[in-house]
């Protein structure tokens, strides 16, 4: 942790990196570069977020520990940085800053990933509080990164957790498949654990003592795809000090798995089509194909079928990689899945911080993860329980411990527990389901799920529908974070409709705050 007083500049610190400032006002740029450099670390200082992207791509991003980042500027804002750093799986902790304060802004950007929010002016203390905690997590992170290195092995089928019927389907397919060597596609939203089926599927098969090669399509630049796929010869392009056998040549006899196909360039895709047809790759500058055996598995998050029709993506080699699709579904659609999930991820968590062994998660705090529904899925929900298990005060995970989760959930379900409520080291079963509450003469009331409305009112009569039309379009603004043509396109509505609707129950287009209603 740091110590000291931000008056005198008497700080000690045991965790040091670069912090990256991203912020448009100069003044503030400053403000935030004395305050970092007197707790003792380096500040790299930039004043867009196309600046701030440029550096987390240069060669100097791996000394970058920590981002501040401004929400509110021109070009490309806070948001566009977050959802760039998401598609090029970088990992770094982002504390946003903003001066618009409130629940909405606060939602949007931890949706997007944001690892900690603080409003302009931040006092130092709180500031200082909040790197820290974002080192100590990075920490941790790097330990459990090298202690899942050494541990190593082939994963199969019985090392996937979940006990959701909707995974049963995912599995049979997968078993199915790791007994033949045709083209797989396995396709599901970002973050539901796509590359975890293909490692099973090769770990069961019998290519599974060789190579598993992995290739994220998304995030090679255009003019490289071709050579860090099929290779290049020394000389063959500007840069190309070197041969490269590519990744194909790598996964020969194993596995290549290649994830967001659908990012691949036209040009690319032509050439990948050969490779699959064949069996043999030309690397760039080459005089002569290479033959190659391997197993191929494809990935995306994409709808592909209709990249085809839009010209996006080439239909025979549609056809070619969709011989046998997976679709991995969403967690929301496995919420019997999560318990066990947090439990794991715990787990992983321990061996790395051992002087902070935590004993369990509270049933409230559970109640909250299983009510949200998760847009990053897997991937989202383990880093929340990693950084809620590093900063974790107690030995139980409670409610406070997943503040942003918290602040997104809060008021859509019913947090009150009873203070006997057991708590739990071991997976339980689920406690999102909709639970009768009772009193004397009045008929029993269910209590909503988040992402669900009330049905009947407190008297246990049936709610007028304006009522809850009202609600269902204040819950689409929300969750849509205002933007007006998807509200409609979900709530099935032309926009000029939703716009009417919208003037009826006195709700402002611009903020999706209702004027004179009361909510």
């Amino acid at each position: 942790m740091i110590h000291g007083d931000f008056g005198h500049g008497q700080f000690k610190t045991v965790m040091t990196g670069s912090i990256l400032i991203v912020d448009d006002d100069p003044v503030q740029r400053r403000l935030l570069e004395a305050a970092v450099t007197r707790f003792g670390h380096t500040a790299i200082v930039v004043d867009s977020g196309a600046a701030g992207l440029e550096v987390l791509d240069g060669p100097g991003a791996r000394d970058i520990s920590v981002v501040i980042l401004d929400l509110v500027m021109p070009g490309l804002d806070g948001i566009g940085v977050l959802k760039a750093m998401r598609e090029r799986d970088i990992t770094v902790p982002v504390i946003v800053q903003t001066a618009q304060g409130g629940i909405e802004t606060v939602v949007s950007a931890m949706r997007h990933g944001a690892f900690d929010f603080v409003v302009k002016p931040a006092s130092p203390e709180r500031l200082q509080s909040s790197i820290a905690n974002a080192l100590k997590v990075e920490a941790v992170e790097g330990e459990v990164k090298r202690t899942s290195r050494k541990r190593g092995g082939l994963l199969t089928f019985k090392d996937m957790i979940t006990h959701s019927p909707a995974m049963d389907r995912v599995i049979r397919l997968g078993q199915k498949a790791a007994a033949s060597n045709i083209p797989i596609l396995i396709e599901g939203e970002s973050g539901v654990g796509k590359e975890l089926v293909a490692r099973a599927i090769q770990g069961s098969g019998d290519r599974r003592s060789k190579p598993f090669v992995t290739v994220n399509c998304g995030a090679i630049p255009d003019n490289l795809v071709e050579s860090i796929l099929f290779g290049h010869e020394k000389g063959s392009f500007t840069g190309a000090t070197d041969k490269h056998t590519g990744k194909f040549v790598e996964a020969h006899s194993g596995t290549l798995f290649l994830d967001e196909i659908g990012d691949l360039p036209l040009d690319v895709q032509v050439k990948l089509l050969r490779a699959v047809q064949e069996g043999e790759v030309d690397p760039v500058g080459g005089r002569s194909t290479v033959k190659v055996d391997i197993r191929l598995i494809s990935a995306t998050h994409r709808n592909l079928l209709q990249q085809v029709k839009d010209g996006k993506f080439r239909e025979d080699l549609f056809y070619r990689l969709n011989v046998y699709p997976i679709f991995v579904p969403p967690l929301r659609d496995r919420r019997d899945d999560i318990a066990h999930l947090v439990t794991h991820f715990m787990e992983k968590v321990a061996p790395a911080d051992p002087r902070h062994r935590l004993q369990g998660i509270s049933a409230a705090a559970l109640a909250v993860l299983q009510a949200y529904d998760w847009p990053g899925n897997i991937r989202q929900l383990e880093n929340a329980v990693f950084r809620a298990s590093v900063l974790c005060g107690g030995d139980v995970l409670d409610v406070d411990d997943f503040p942003q989760i918290r602040a997104q959930v809060e008021g859509t379900v019913n947090l009150e527990t009873d203070d006997a409520t057991p708590q739990f080291s071991s997976p339980p079963g689920p406690l999102d389901e909709e639970v009768p509450t009772a009193e004397p003469d009045r008929p029993a009331v269910l209590q909503p799920r988040f992402g669900t409305l009330r049905a009947l009112d407190e008297r246990g009569n049936v709610r007028a529908l304006a009522d809850v039309e009202l609600e269902m379009i204040k819950l689409a603004i929300d969750h849509y974070n205002g933007q007006m043509s998807e509200v409609a396109r979900r709530l099935g509505i032309g926009r000029s409709t939703l716009y009417r609707k919208l003037k009826e129950y006195g709700i402002d287009p611009e903020t999706g705050r209702v004027d004179r209603l009361a909510s």
